[in-house]
């Protein structure tokens, strides 16, 4: 058992203050994701951009009694809690996770490389769940951060540990290292991801390799040459540990060459692989439900492990051909009945549970929020106090209403019966609730789907999940996240952030998107009109909303709503001027709009004197922000414009404060100048087509992740006779025999009718397709005649990661806000979180 005092003594820390010694079970380092108060240790990061003792208060408000801070605490400011003072917060949580790391002497498996980390380590423990208490790496917690909350939960009962790490820069491996310390070493890859931040391919590995310094074994596949000579220099450095005791030991594989395992073959069907090889001079064969490379690649790496593990080959054979699909993803879909559906229906335990609920917790478009959730599996807790602990998880996460499903969870359905205001209702089986299911049972809530997958629960996604057009755009709200902190980390540290969610947030969603960005801490919200902002505050939007082009019929919903209009004329502020006035209301917000060369709207320079004097004589408005737009922020040919505008602005904006008597807001930044004009960051920048992965000014896009991808499928082949016409005004000849895909997209979807007859083009199989005839209104026939095999139900990719936006706009002769403002609205959004 841990508490303050034995924490403090491991880190060396100064005990600044002790009122008990409750027992710390839980790490906490976001105040977003307290479940339990009463056992968690809180830890306060420190970025350039955020001191997490801010939140200090908050959690101590909310019954967290234990701290490590690195800043001196009031004395007396909290009487109950324990206090322990520490140079580096960072530094304390490895130490301490170090230290609990070293209480344990069992197998630590430690995954590092470019590529399927994640896959190899859930593969893994689907493998040997049957011989071990396993714990693992939560989806892909591999960070300098996530590595830490990966490895504390270990406990006495855990048999095996399956732990990941990535790195983006040099030095980062060698704190993961003390954390995971792994006796046996997996390095599945190298590729080019995260390059920027090493010299080279070979600094990067060996500075990945950093991680199996004390193992007993590495695992890795002689394929890579960089790798492999990496590996084998590392090797010799890292030499015999002592004079009794071995050092690292070397287990190979190639494809090419001779290798402790040797394969000699891959025979791949329709739908599945058998992969032959030699061990030991001896052939042996596995069989994986899978044809991909990548799959191939990553079943050889936990092939090789099951064998050092002296596992017999049927028991290997059996199991690998019964891997599964890993859900890499969180998935936000419609549902039936105005409900939102999340399915994570892959996989069920305390870790992955707690980091779903938290997705949960995050939606709040529905008033109600229910969890469909299996047994728990493999848990190495009891049943009673396991259900106890995750009935506790919900009441602490706000949820609704459970419904259980599974034998051990039916057993002790008393641990959330006791639970006031929490509906319940619980099945035997899977096929039990289905048999019972009722559609009306569901209305207007967010439902999750929790399940091991020998539950099945996809039959109850089916049931959830409304029927949708084969076409989708995929939002990835991960990437949309990663955007946000990568803009974020170009700024000063006092700058504020608005978003841009107008038109319906560039295509991608509207409460989905804002909702992601109020839990991030953006500082503001930006739509176009106020119908935008009611609804967002409908769905439980909450932070500032900017509304940029308020009409006099909206001022009534934005007083209502407590939207903050922008106002651009003399005009428009002595009709919102008297609209505030009927309403009883003063000091109401407003953001007042400079015209510094765009010339759309704004007050200009001579208008300034007059506006001064309305809004210093009136008590009715407040500014909030005072702001322009630059028109041509990534163009370096127009640099000159901008720096006028940005001297226009300083002079307009220092006018109209002056005359106020308080500070306001002032910004003018967009996302390109965000990077390229780093001295009009000012006060808050804008954020707007860079949030959703594209940089104007192409100065940073390789930093950015495309966040989202336009997919369909096809829904028929023809097989054409030379002189065949295809589509309207049989614009498109067949030269020769020739194969046509129909595909289920059209002008209507929001694909250009100026793509029609080869100038858009499709990724069919990972190849491209050029679209035969004329684009229809629901349909587009695609060339694959160059194409094998292309069958009906094939997916199609329209544009995403391995074909950006960037390009449908180019062949469009069009821009990506375009493009991506275009996407019906009949076109589906699926939303998921990595």
């Amino acid at each position: 058992m841990y508490n303050a005092e034995s924490i403090s003594k491991v880190l060396k820390g100064e005990l600044l203050q002790q009122t008990g010694n409750p027992e710390i079970e839980h790490i906490l380092l976001d105040s977003r994701k307290l479940s339990f108060p009463e056992t968690s240790l809180f830890i306060p990061l420190v970025s350039s951009r955020r001191n997490a003792h801010q939140y200090i208060p908050e959690l101590y408000e909310k019954g967290v009694s234990n701290f490590i801070v690195s800043e001196p605490v009031p004395e007396g400011k909290y009487p109950k809690a324990n206090i322990i003072l520490v140079k580096d917060t960072m530094q304390a949580l490895h130490s301490l996770v170090a230290w609990h790391r070293q209480q344990f002497h069992i197998p630590v498996i430690g995954i590092t490389g470019s590529n399927g980390k994640t896959i190899v380590k859930e593969w893994l423990y689907q493998l040997l769940e049957k011989d071990y208490n396993i714990i693992r790496s939560p989806k892909s917690y591999n960070s300098q951060i996530g590595v830490p909350l990966s490895v504390w939960p270990t406990k006495q009962e855990h048999t095996l540990a399956i732990f990941e790490a990535g790195i983006s820069q040099p030095g980062e491996m060698e704190h993961l290292e003390k954390i995971i310390r792994p006796t046996v070493g997996i390095f599945t890859n190298i590729g080019e991801a995260h390059n920027e931040g090493f010299l080279n391919i070979r600094q990067k590995i060996n500075e990945k390799l950093v991680l199996f310094s004390k193992s007993e074994l590495l695992i890795y596949c002689k394929d890579y040459l960089a790798l492999n000579e990496c590996v084998l220099n590392f090797h010799n450095l890292v030499g015999k540990k002592d004079s009794h005791e071995s050092g690292l030991q070397l287990f190979s594989w190639s494809r090419k060459t001779e290798a402790d395992l040797r394969i000699t073959s891959v025979d791949k069907s329709e739908h599945d692989s058998r992969i032959n090889a030699l061990y030991q001079t001896t052939p042996i064969h596995i069989t994986i439900p899978f044809v991909d490379e990548g799959s191939v690649e990553n079943a050889i790496h936990c092939w090789a492990l099951m064998l050092h593990l002296g596992m017999s080959q049927s028991v290997i054979q059996q199991r690998m051909d019964q891997l599964g699909n890993i859900a890499m993803r969180l998935e936000l879909k419609q549902g039936i009945n105005n409900c939102s559906v999340i399915n994570d229906s892959y996989n069920s335990d305390l870790g992955s549970l707690t980091i779903a609920l938290e997705f949960l917790q995050q939606q709040q478009q529905h008033p109600s929020r229910t969890v469909i959730l299996s047994d728990i599996l493999q848990s190495g807790k009891s049943d009673a106090s396991l259900y106890e602990e995750v009935a506790s998880l919900l009441l602490q996460k706000g949820i609704n209403k459970v419904i259980g499903i599974g034998k051990n969870i039916t057993r002790e359905k008393k641990s959330f019966q006791q639970i006031t205001g929490l509906k319940s209702s619980f099945f035997l089986t899977t096929e039990e609730f289905i048999q019972q299911f009722n559609q009306q049972d569901f209305q207007h809530e967010t439902i999750l789907l929790k399940g091991a997958r020998v539950f099945e629960f996809e039959r109850i996604g089916k049931l959830l999940e409304q029927k949708v057009h084969q076409t989708i755009l995929e939002i990835n709200l991960s990437a949309v996240a990663h955007n946000v902190k990568h803009y974020q980390s170009l700024l000063k540290p006092a700058t504020k952030l608005m978003a841009m969610v107008k038109a319906f947030s560039y295509g991608s969603g509207s409460f989905e998107i804002a909702n992601l960005l109020q839990f991030h801490g953006v500082d503001y919200l930006a739509v176009a009109y106020a119908d935008e902002g009611v609804e967002l505050r409908r769905t439980g939007i909450t932070m500032p909303i900017m509304v940029m082009n308020p009409e006099p019929a909206s001022f009534d919903a934005i007083l209502q709503w407590n939207l903050e209009p922008e106002i651009y004329s003399l005009q428009l502020l002595k009709l919102f001027s008297e609209e505030v006035q009927l309403a009883g209301k003063t000091g109401f917000p407003v953001h007042i709009k400079l015209d510094t060369g765009m010339h759309r709207l704004g007050f200009e320079k001579k208008d300034i004197p007059e506006l001064a004097r309305i809004l210093s004589e009136s008590s009715l408005l407040k500014v909030n922000s005072v702001f322009s737009h630059l028109a041509a922020s990534e163009d370096p040919a127009m640099d000159h414009l901008t720096k006028q505008q940005g001297q226009l602005f300083f002079e307009m904006s220092h006018e109209l404060q002056k005359a106020l008597g308080y500070a306001v807001i002032r910004h003018i930044a967009n996302s390109a100048a965000i990077e390229r004009h780093p001295d009009l960051q000012l006060d808050m920048v804008r954020l707007g087509i860079g949030m959703y992965g594209i940089d104007s000014a192409n100065t940073i896009q390789d930093q950015l992740r495309p966040v989202s991808t336009l997919k369909t499928t096809v829904a028929q082949v023809k097989h054409l006779a030379a002189g065949d016409t295809v589509g309207y005004g049989a614009k498109w000849v067949a030269k020769g025999p020739s194969v046509t895909a129909t595909v289920r997209i059209g002008y209507a979807d929001g694909y250009p009718r100026r793509l029609s007859n080869g100038q858009g083009k499709m990724l069919v199989r990972g190849q491209l397709a050029p679209v035969a005839g004329i684009v229809a209104m629901d349909m587009v026939m695609l060339d694959v005649t160059h194409i094998p095999d292309v069958t009906e139900g094939d997916e199609v990719i329209v544009f995403g990661d391995t074909l950006p936006v960037q390009q449908l706009a180019v062949w469009a002769d069009t821009i990506p806000y375009e493009i991506l403002t275009g996407i019906s609205q009949r076109v589906k959004r699926v939303y998921f979180e990595e």
